[in-house]
């Protein structure tokens, strides 16, 4: 029955009701217009957008499972989808079903690509003399070079190794590229776990790209034979270190280091601190090969191309002048993308898809950029590598991209008729400096998340910088690399040299300019869920609700996903325990400079002192403790029967015996299998709440406990 508000006359009469009937009552303007940008989205076919989030949530379950599903399972469910697809091919909810069928096939993608590229991963360290065949050539500096090896073979009754492939550090002489064949003695290791609870895990990203161990050469090393000289790996590998031998001929330091990233996507040689300013800047995007490197050659090439057919008045009139710089704006994106190290780099491989789609549309008549596109190219690298979901450079790429094209969807007043070259300019600098607000927005979240750190003025570093990069940095980049068959690349390198060193001055002036004004933002797993289903909320709504998503998500992020720090951090392979007290963070044991030990600092922003105050340690452990609890380390058996029962928290690297009763206990078996502690101590148990950087090993990317 419907309520609805009325008006009586002087004469007891009853007027027509003064507003609509309940759902309009009930539902203000604001909520309805709301639900009327989600039915147009629906009912505009916009469904497809949300496949690759789809995929995105289906990775994210299988990934946080605490077992291994079965196969035959997912085999059984995925047919049934795939029947049920057919089925209602004609049915009104077919589109809305696609979607909960992509989620499912995301969950399998893993096991599946698991299955056709896992490996064994290696339990225990090996040492001996063994032969392999050169993969991949990851980077090289003077010191060593990282490379990745397969068919690892005992070369001397060595025990053998299990793994498919292994990633080593070799010395920097003699040149390798794929397909050689290498001896020397080896050692290898298992890959390690995350170094903090929801940290980079190399286990799991090595395990889908095969690696099963890593390793180094101790000594012995040679070239048994070079690869075969038609191996197109091979050549693209010995292009890539010709074009960056160039380079360092004619540039030394953070230029020629920053040149070879930008051109060849070598990045080894950038120092920490180059790195460091670059970041604190907001430009550490500049030297990742992306979409703005790629944008500029293909873009250039389009450019060169169509000028260059339109000014010939033969072929300006007979030939598809257009689809021709289309095409050849194509093959410069798939040729620069070969240099950047091809598949193995996401964000280029991304850009790549979607210049190809953009160029593709103007070969086929139709618009370039849309979200449809976006989705396309997520869907594409997905299915081609869908581990590269959890690495902080699909994110920060899906993210930008995501939030650009969405802006640039939104309806807005057509642009003026004739502008002079100052409104031109001022045009430009208004876009550069819109572009990187929009894009410095959307990855705010992952950067946030993944580096702990942002970028306050990373809008101004983008305006001071990018009209440097895009007018003469990656232009005589490309014209050196054109020039250097004929050995005339050195006055383009040069130019290159002075466009990178004025990048880093303005680099260095936003970085003094951000000090202390940079946040240290600590954020849980639950923080990234919600900007995924904001930012799929953005792609799908095709209007201005779509802020909406966004705008709910900030609040949201901060009442659950803020993450709190810890009391004390435990390793797992090394001696160090890191412990809080009023003055902050301290060793209880380790040394100041191990990795571990660096990691945390960086991670969580602070200084870890060399000792915590009025720590005592014998032959046999030590003890301390601060105003809320105390901890006891034990090395030496004989310490049990006195710290047992009188520490909240005890902690060897043996195996605890049983009458060890009161408090909590970390022996060495959990250490193994849950690799690095985070504990914070719980005032209302009087117990530490505990996390470990290895929620289970029941997964096949775990390396199983001896």
């Amino acid at each position: 029955m419907q309520v609805a508000e009325t008006r009586e006359r002087e004469d007891g009469a009853l007027l027509v009701p003064l507003r609509p009937a309940l759902p309009q009552v009930i539902l203000p303007r604001k909520a309805r217009t709301a639900r009327l940008a989600l039915a147009g989205a629906v009912t505009s076919r916009r469904l497809f957008v949300l496949l690759p989030f789809a995929m995105i949530a289906g990775l994210i379950v299988y990934a946080g499972l605490p077992f291994e599903p079965e196969g035959w399972a997912l085999a059984g469910v995925g047919a049934a989808m795939a029947l049920a697809i057919v089925l209602l091919r004609q049915a009104s909810m077919l589109p809305m079903f696609c979607v909960f069928a992509a989620a499912w096939l995301g969950f399998c993608l893993l096991p599946l690509h698991g299955t056709w590229f896992g490996t064994t991963m290696l339990a225990r360290p090996a040492f001996g003399t063994y032969e392999a065949r050169v993969d991949e050539v990851i980077s090289a500096t003077d010191e060593a070079r990282r490379i990745v090896v397969s068919g690892i073979t005992p070369v001397t009754g060595d025990r053998p190794v299990p793994v498919t492939k292994a990633r080593l550090m070799v010395p920097p002489q003699p040149p390798l590229a794929p397909g050689d064949i290498i001896r020397g003695k080896i050692r290898l290791a298992p890959v390690p776990g995350p170094i903090l609870p929801g940290a980079f895990d190399s286990q799991f990203h090595a395990y889908f790209a095969g690696i099963g161990a890593y390793g180094n050469v101790t000594s012995e090393f040679s070239l048994v034979a070079s690869g075969t000289a038609f191996d197109v790996t091979r050549a693209i590998e010995s292009l890539r270190m010709a074009i960056g031998a160039r380079i360092d001929a004619v540039l030394d330091g953070s230029s020629a280091a920053i040149g070879r990233a930008m051109v060849v996507g070598d990045q080894s040689a950038i120092d920490d601190e180059t790195r460091e300013v670059m970041a604190a800047s907001g430009l550490a995007h500049i030297y990742s090969i992306s979409g703005l490197h790629l944008s500029i050659v293909a873009g250039g090439m389009f450019f060169l191309l169509r000028l260059l057919l339109a000014s010939i008045p033969a072929t300006a009139t007979r030939w598809p002048v257009k689809k021709i710089a289309a095409a050849g704006g194509i093959a410069a994106a798939i040729f620069y993308l070969l240099l950047a190290g091809g598949l193995a780099n996401v964000p280029a491989l991304r850009s790549t898809i979607m210049l190809g789609l953009i160029f593709g549309a103007v070969l086929a008549g139709r618009r370039a950029l849309t979200m449809r596109n976006v989705a396309i190219a997520a869907l594409a690298i997905i299915l081609i590598d869908p581990a590269s979901v959890f690495r902080a450079s699909f994110q920060l790429s899906f993210a930008a991209v995501v939030a650009l094209i969405g802006i640039y969807e939104i309806p807005r007043k057509a642009p003026e008729g004739d502008r002079n070259w100052g409104q031109r300019l001022w045009k430009t600098v208004w876009a550069t400096a819109l572009t990187s607000l929009i894009a410095g927005t959307a990855t705010l979240l992952f950067s946030a998340y993944h580096f702990q750190q942002t970028s306050p003025l990373g809008v101004l570093g983008n305006v001071l910088v990018l009209p440097v990069v895009s007018l003469v940095v990656m232009p005589v980049a490309v014209m050196s690399v054109l020039a250097m068959p004929f050995g005339m690349e050195g006055w383009f390198l040069i130019a290159m040299g002075w466009g990178i060193d004025r990048m880093v001055d303005g680099a260095t002036l936003v970085a003094g300019w951000s000090a202390g004004l940079a946040g240290n933002p600590l954020l849980t797993s639950v923080a990234l869920i919600i900007g995924l289903v904001a930012l799929a909320w953005f792609a799908f709504v095709n209007s201005w609700w779509r802020l909406a998503g966004p705008a709910l998500a900030l609040p949201l992020i901060l009442l659950v996903g803020l993450d709190k720090r810890p009391d004390l951090l435990i390793a797992d392979t090394t001696q160090a325990v890191a412990m809080r007290t009023e003055d902050g963070m301290g060793l209880v044991s380790g040394k100041v400079g191990s990795f571990a030990v660096e990691v945390w600092g960086q991670h969580y922003q602070e200084l870890i002192a060399s000792e915590v105050p009025g720590t005592r340690c014998d032959a046999l452990g030590c003890i301390a403790q601060n105003e809320r609890f105390s901890i006891a380390i034990i090395r030496n058996a004989a310490a049990f029967a006195e710290d047992c029962g009188l520490h909240d928290l005890i902690i060897a690297r043996m195996r605890v015996p049983s009458t060890c009763v009161g408090g909590q206990l970390i022996d060495g078996n959990a250490l193994y299998a849950g690799g690095v502690h985070w504990l914070r101590w719980n005032e209302a148990t009087a117990r530490f709440d505990i996390r470990t950087a290895i929620p289970n090993v029941t997964r096949p990317w775990r390396v199983a406990p001896r």
